[in-house]
């Protein structure tokens, strides 16, 4: 197959404090959450200065993968649109078309699959070329990476710069985005992919970082109702565990992650550190892919599949899907709780 152009595209973020609430507007849009939820909310932007890092963490990741292509003498534009907050979708697509772009290679920045994680941008992707209308580049999804190489090396590298600051009795945490449990029921086409993906990724890092360790796969960031069921347990109900039964560190490696972006620098950096700090344990985070050479050069590899048939590398023992619909993730939206 033959592409003239990569698309970045992202969750988005606000860029200063005016944009928090109509951001966060965005993101609940249809689902009827009020506005005094998106408050409290609010108040995890306004301590950064109603500011996300994802849109400057997405620029410098655009920027290494221009140097990236121009030094393996791949000539291809790339594009940026988020889901959620300038520069959207369709903006995108409009300048493409502009352009002159007829086909795009899209990379999504979330390795998994789930309706939220994958289904949603490929539904967002067709909405935005359905409203840009004749002529709209055709963008095609990268597959899921979970289990690239390039995703892993990462969060290998960090688990290893952080065991000789660590106490003895340390334990490695693996933490990702939870999501309603019939959301996970319906990833995949035999359901629970998410959580099977986020456990071979804990189980690769772990065994080639920290062989013998004990480890935990965690979640956080929930946003529902307290009578709804999301993937528990909680990183933070989790860390307290630990500590009670005389854990005296934790690596928490956030696995869901591809960036330092507000639901790790606020939940992790923030929550889950004072919480293993009221339990006097020893807390290290590990950094996200951001632009690390591995992560960038996984980009390059994986167009590479697609482009010239070139088929990338893979560590995992679950079969990574291909790009079509009913391989990536359900075509149907799952019934989500209230949040």
């Amino acid at each position: 197959m033959t592409y003239d152009a990569l698309l970045l595209v992202s969750f988005g973020g606000p860029e200063g404090p005016d944009d928090v609430l109509p951001f966060l507007r965005n993101v609940t849009r249809g689902r009827g959450v009020p506005d005094d939820r998106l408050t409290e909310v609010a108040e995890h932007y306004y301590h950064f200065g109603g500011v996300s890092p994802i849109n400057a963490q997405c620029r410098a990741l655009i920027a290494a993968l221009r140097g990236e292509l121009s030094v393996h003498n791949l000539h291809l534009p790339v594009y940026w649109g988020n889901r959620n907050w300038p520069p959207m979708l369709v903006e995108a697509l409009q300048r493409m078309r502009a352009d002159g772009i007829k086909r795009a290679l899209a990379f999504v920045t979330s390795a998994y699959g789930s309706y939220s994680s994958c289904r949603q941008y490929l539904d967002d992707i067709a909405a935005a070329r359905a409203a840009v209308g004749v002529d709209a580049p055709i963008v095609d999804k990268i597959r899921h990476y979970f289990d690239h190489p390039g995703f892993i090396a990462p969060f290998v590298d960090g688990v290893k710069a952080a065991l000789p600051r660590m106490p003895a009795n340390t334990r490695l945490v693996f933490t990702s985005h939870s999501i309603p449990t019939s959301m996970n029921e319906v990833s995949g086409p035999a359901g629970a992919r998410y959580t099977e993906q986020h456990a071979e990724v804990a189980r690769i890092v772990a065994e080639a970082a920290a062989p013998g360790l004990d480890y935990d796969l965690v979640w956080q960031s929930r946003s529902g109702t307290p009578e709804s069921s999301w993937l528990e347990p909680d990183v933070n109900d989790h860390l307290a565990k630990l500590a009670d039964g005389g854990t005296e560190g934790v690596i928490v490696v956030p696995i869901g992650f591809t960036s330092d972006h507000l639901e790790v620098i606020w939940d992790l950096d923030n929550e889950a550190a004072k919480t293993a700090e009221q339990h006097g344990m020893a807390f290290t985070r590990v950094p996200t892919p951001g632009t690390h050479p591995a992560f960038v050069s996984m980009v390059r590899e994986l167009i590479a599949e697609r482009t010239q048939g070139a088929p990338a590398q893979h560590l995992g023992k679950i079969a990574t899907f291909d790009n079509t619909p009913d391989g990536c993730c359900p075509a149907r939206r799952p019934p989500l709780p209230s949040r």
